[in-house]
Order: structure tokens, then C-alpha cells, then sequence
């Protein structure tokens, strides 16, 4: 393959990853999605639009892939969450405005599985991306008429789902008030303090994959839930040590016992208190991957970072 071949996909891998991360909510599939674009890239042979016929082929791909994970999915053990990415660095692309942050939160990608493959492919096209209907119909290999139908059920079934969404945005340093309160009062097992700043019925929803101990169904309450959080700040006797950072556009935790990243916490805020929760532990989630980094060295490293 042609070095200039190579120096143009290179141009486009970060934003392929953010198309296809919002695609499935997986980082690790996501990178395999690029790669799999680039065997293709490598195979052909004269390209007109590389970003368009890359987002092309990285779309249909996911959408084949999210064909298979829908029931992979439903035989999940316990709650189904995205795996978490750090974003400091830019990792998705520009998170200026509040709407660009909330659609990679965790929060919303779980929302996005109510969608089919298809509807999901133009509601991320349109929403992220900016492009117009005529360009998503030559992506999916339909019509304008049939992206318009699609983009508007997609939009419809979310909005049914979201419920409290516009009051969960919030201020972002109010966010980060709360979740620095919050943080201060799990380091200290102060319950009173937690109960403070959770909603009465602030749910919180654990991945464990099956693969550690943890909450298979979502707690719901806030003393419950204190009283969980609390709980769950040892692992086998060893203290688990609190760290900030931006994840998936919001202030999160990374939890470490010891060397090794045990779980991250997103938290969700609604009318001055956190009203939801998600905590990834399955550790095959807890890469954090980011294009060009991440490894055991990332407390040092990674972008967005902040020891607490």
C-alpha cells in the first residue's frame, strides 16, 4: 500500500473510532471496527471521498456487528453498561456543548440499544456527524425519504425513553461539585454525607459481567444505596483507593485496589442531586482505551486524570 494511502486513513482513525464507539458502545469493538476499515481501505483501489466511503464501510460494519451483539446482550449477566472511555484528550471528538457530552455519556448509550442497528447508524450520522439526509441515505443504501422516516422513529423512541433527561443535564460545575461532595463522603464511609447529595430515589446500576462480585440488579433509594457504595469501598480487606476523571464527557471515579483499576463510576445529576449512577467492574471493560494509549501506567499517563 501506498505511504500516502496509509498517512490519509491515519488522518481519519480518531474520528472513525468516535463513529463506531457511538456505534456500540465498546471501545474494544470499535478499534476492531478500524482496523477492519483499514484491511478494506488496503484492498481498494481509487477512492474519490476517502472520508466518505470510510465512514461507509466503518457504518455497515457496525451495523453488522450490532446485529449479533443485540443477543449477545440479552443473556448479559446482570446490568449491560458501554465500556468507559477517557475524553480529556478528545478521545470522541469536540464535547463542547452539553448536548455533545450527553450523547456519549454512558447514560445515553445505554438509551441508544432501545434502537435498532439501522435507526442507531442515522440517529449517531445525523446527530454527531451533521450530515444531511442525502448523505445518511448513501451510507445505509436507501432514500432520503426513508432516512427522514428513520431518523424521526429513532428520535420519537428515544424521547419516550429519556423522561427526565432535559433536567438531568445540568451545570457542569455544579456537576462537579456534586461529584467532588460525593467523593469526599464515600473516601470518609460518611452515609449522612452520601445521603446528602443523592436523590431519594437515585438508582445505581453495577456491570460486573458475572465476572466479579457485584450488584446484579439495579438499588434503587438513597440509604440503600449509600450503604452499598459504602460497602463496596474494600475489595477482599484492601481499601479502594478514589481518583477523578473526564469520562465519556462527564467528571467520573476510577476505583484502584492496589495496582489495578477495579471499577469507574459515572454519576447523573437531576435538580441538585445525584439521581443515577453507573459503576463498570466487569474487567474486561476497564481498559479505558483511547487512540495510542493506555496500559497499566495510566494513573501516570492518561489525559483527564486527577489523583484524589
Amino acid at each position: 500500500m501506498r505511504v500516502d494511502a496509509v498517512e490519509e486513513f491515519e488522518r481519519h482513525r480518531s474520528r472513525l473510532f468516535g463513529l463506531a464507539y457511538r456505534m456500540l458502545g465498546s471501545a474494544e469493538e470499535a478499534e476492531d471496527v478500524v482496523q477492519d476499515t483499514f484491511l478494506r481501505w488496503h484492498q481498494a483501489s481509487t477512492v474519490e471521498s476517502p472520508w466518505a466511503w470510510l465512514a461507509k464501510v466503518a457504518t455497515n460494519l457496525c451495523v453488522n456487528r450490532l446485529t449479533s451483539a443485540r443477543a449477545r446482550r440479552e443473556t448479559y449477566v446482570g446490568s449491560w453498561l458501554p465500556e468507559p472511555v477517557l475524553t480529556a484528550g478528545g478521545t470522541l471528538g469536540p464535547l463542547d456543548s452539553a448536548e455533545q457530552r450527553e450523547f456519549v455519556s454512558l447514560a445515553f448509550l445505554v438509551l441508544l440499544e432501545r434502537l435498532n442497528p439501522v435507526e442507531r447508524a442515522v440517529f449517531v450520522l445525523r446527530e454527531a456527524f451533521a450530515y444531511s439526509h442525502r448523505e445518511v441515505a448513501e451510507i445505509i443504501d436507501s432514500s432520503e425519504a426513508n432516512s427522514r422516516q428513520l431518523y424521526s422513529r429513532a428520535r420519537r423512541r428515544l424521547a419516550d425513553a429519556r423522561g427526565r433527561s432535559d433536567r438531568r443535564r445540568g451545570d457542569r460545575s455544579h456537576h462537579r461539585d456534586l461529584v467532588e461532595s460525593f467523593l469526599a463522603a464515600a473516601k470518609q464511609g460518611d452515609l449522612p454525607g452520601l445521603e446528602k447529595v443523592l436523590a431519594e430515589d437515585v438508582t445505581v446500576w453495577v456491570d460486573g459481567g458475572g465476572r466479579v462480585g457485584a450488584a446484579r440488579r439495579p438499588i434503587s433509594g438513597a440509604s440503600r444505596v449509600a450503604r452499598y457504595l459504602v460497602g463496596s469501598l474494600s475489595i477482599a480487606g484492601e481499601e479502594v483507593r478514589l481518583a477523578t476523571a473526564e469520562v465519556n464527557g462527564a467528571l467520573g471515579l476510577l476505583a484502584w485496589a492496589g495496582e489495578d483499576l477495579v471499577g469507574v463510576l459515572v454519576a447523573e445529576t437531576s435538580n441538585g442531586r445525584i439521581s443515577g449512577i453507573r459503576i463498570v467492574a466487569n474487567p474486561e471493560k476497564l481498559r479505558l482505551s483511547h487512540p495510542g494509549a493506555l496500559s497499566g501506567s495510566l494513573r501516570a499517563t492518561a489525559p483527564g486524570l486527577d489523583p484524589a
